[in-house]
């Protein structure tokens, strides 16, 4: 068996090396392309490979049908939208995530950009504390139990909605739990945002569901960007001149964010949330083991497709 780990975002080095260790012990063979910079090069070194390990790499219809050989695909990370599940399926393939491997990496990055925001992007001016204020969790997985975690400590009143989580679950851990998104948006000073993009979740965040905030509120992202509906996003901005928009996903129209809105508006120059060491390693090291346990026992426990 030979697995390839195909990273244009490489891991950390010690990452290689422990998932290296874990396929090796198996008896199986490891093959590593990093900072490629083309899809050709992609295309060609999936040809001979029977697993791979990705990050953020696109691994779509022309991937699987150069990789003749391929079995199984694990993304280090809990988001998957950048695999077409439905090619894997059509191929065969079996994919997988790493679901909890960064989410205390991503909590911990939400609180380093709310701490930013609230004291106004460090510019010499008085700003506020997040000492009483209440923290919405709009989706309560992995990441938003961690970040109600350090909210509590913050000495933050925290609140959950999430559709497919059980009110008993949420409330179990000390959160408020909300019947429903607009309730949650209305109940909350600041929101932070965890929701996969879906077909039901692209576009969500808009004009309508932020006017259930306070005049300054502040939306924060560390998910996906595709949920945020930009256009209707840019309009309420320039309506509410109070409230801030702060994201480690920068938007399509960054620009245009920054431009008009220099003091209310921050967007990390690329995707933060899992860049730790911590979390490379947490997430590269789970990859290796579900791959040797797919191999070795069929264990599927983490698969994300039918």
């Amino acid at each position: 068996m030979k697995v390839l780990i195909a990273t244009e975002k490489p891991f950390a080095k010690v990452a290689v090396e422990g998932i290296r260790k874990e396929v090796e012990a198996a008896g199986y063979e490891v093959a590593v392309l990093e900072k490629y910079t083309d899809k050709s090069q992609l295309l060609e070194a999936v040809k001979n490979v029977n697993a791979i390990i990705i990050r953020s790499d696109k691994i779509d219809n022309e991937v699987f049908d150069a990789a003749k050989e391929l079995k199984i695909v694990v993304r280090a990370g809990a988001g998957y939208d950048n695999v077409d599940l439905a090619a894997a399926t059509a191929h065969d393939v079996v994919v997988m995530n790493t679901p909890g491997q960064n989410s205390n990496a991503v909590a911990e990055l939400a609180f380093g950009l709310l701490v930013y925001a609230v004291r106004n992007f460090y510019n010499g001016t008085a700003g506020t504390e997040l000492k009483g204020k209440k923290l919405g969790i709009h989706a309560y997985g992995n990441v938003g139990r961690n970040v109600a975690r350090i909210a509590r400590g913050f000495g933050m009143e925290v609140y959950a909605y999430d559709a497919f989580c059980p009110r008993e679950a949420i409330q179990s851990d000390g959160t408020h739990a909300c019947a429903s998104v607009e309730e949650l948006y209305k109940v909350s000073d600041i929101i932070s945002l965890h929701i996969p993009a879906t077909a039901e979740t692209k576009n969500s965040i808009n004009y309508a569901l932020l006017s259930n905030m306070p005049e300054n509120g502040i939306l924060l992202n560390t998910a996906r960007k595709e949920v945020i509906n930009e256009a209707e996003v840019i309009k309420f901005l320039g309506d509410h001149p109070k409230f801030k928009y702060i994201t480690d996903i920068a938007p399509a129209a960054t620009a245009e964010f920054a431009e008009k809105f220099p003091e209310r508006y921050f967007a990390t120059p690329k995707k933060m949330g899992a860049q730790t060491a911590e979390a490379n390693i947490n997430a590269g090291l789970a990859a290796a083991k579900q791959i040797v346990g797919y191999f070795k026992s069929g264990s599927e426990k983490f698969r994300v497709n039918k």
